[in-house]
Formats: C-alpha cells, sequence, structure tokens
C-alpha cells in the first residue's frame, strides 16, 4: 500500500478515488510526458504504464510512474528552455563547416540525424565530435520510403 493505493488489487479505495494529487487521469498524463491521450491509452491497454483503477473502472496513473517517459533535467540542460518536444538526445560525430553554413551529424541511438545550421552557431554552442547535443525536429510533412 503507497498512498492510500493497494497496488496489489489495482483499486483505488473510494474516499481517495479523485482527491489524490499523486493520481492522475489518463488525458492528465498524456500532457505531462507529451504524448496523444490515445497513445497513452494504447501503453495502459498494453500494459507498458502501470496504473491503479478506480471502483468505477476508470484507470488512474500514479505520478510517479510518468518518471522514467520523462526526460531527465541533466540530460536536456541546454534545451530544456525550448517548447518544443521533438527532442533527440545524441552524440554529435561530425562537424563540417564551410562558409556561412556549417553540417552537424549526431548519432541518435543506431541513427544519424543531419542538420544544416549556421557556422556562427556551431561556434556559439562550440559543437565539437563527441559531445553531447539535442536534435529538435520541427517539420510539417512526413516522407515515407523504402530503405
Amino acid at each position: 500500500m503507497l498512498n492510500g493505493v493497494n497496488y496489489s488489487s489495482g483499486k483505488i479505495p473510494r474516499d481517495d478515488a479523485m482527491t489524490s494529487f499523486n493520481l492522475l487521469t489518463p488525458r492528465q498524463a498524456a500532457v505531462r510526458i507529451g504524448i496523444s491521450y490515445p497513445t497513452l491509452k494504447h501503453w495502459i491497454l498494453a500494459g507498458r504504464i502501470r496504473t491503479v483503477k478506480t471502483p468505477g473502472g476508470h484507470h488512474r496513473i500514479p505520478a510517479d510512474a510518468l518518471d522514467e517517459f520523462l526526460p531527465t533535467l541533466a540530460t536536456h540542460t541546454g534545451a530544456s528552455r525550448i517548447s518544443g518536444r521533438n527532442q533527440l538526445l545524441g552524440s554529435v560525430v561530425e562537424v563540417k563547416i564551410e562558409g556561412l553554413l556549417a553540417k552537424v551529424v549526431l548519432a541518435v541511438g543506431n541513427q544519424r540525424v543531419t542538420a544544416i545550421i549556421t557556422s556562427d552557431a556551431v561556434r556559439e554552442l562550440d559543437l565539437k565530435p563527441g559531445d553531447e547535443a539535442v536534435a529538435l525536429i520541427k517539420a510539417t510533412e512526413v516522407m515515407i520510403g523504402r530503405p
């Protein structure tokens, strides 16, 4: 039992069902971790995220169950001031400056993300191979192709 919630039974005591500040509705949890409500519902049904049920059968998510889905502040120290959610943490593998522009390649997992930015930005950020950096993806469309 934690905070009045019996996790072994997956039920919330009736008097705590709607008043606990440690339990979130699926919609509140989705907003907090920056995903869509339908995605969170899929995660709940797939058992990917821990929930408890109210006496009425509604899912509630303990606030601490979201910790593994939230980026740590140490991971995104420079980018924590950016409102965009499509941030990919990676390691700089290549920096090539030519005139006003620079090519920066990040290793994100086993994939590479390439960005063309100004050479001034590279100097300002002091980017060099081996540094940790965040790629912020902003796009109006996504194209799909075959490898």
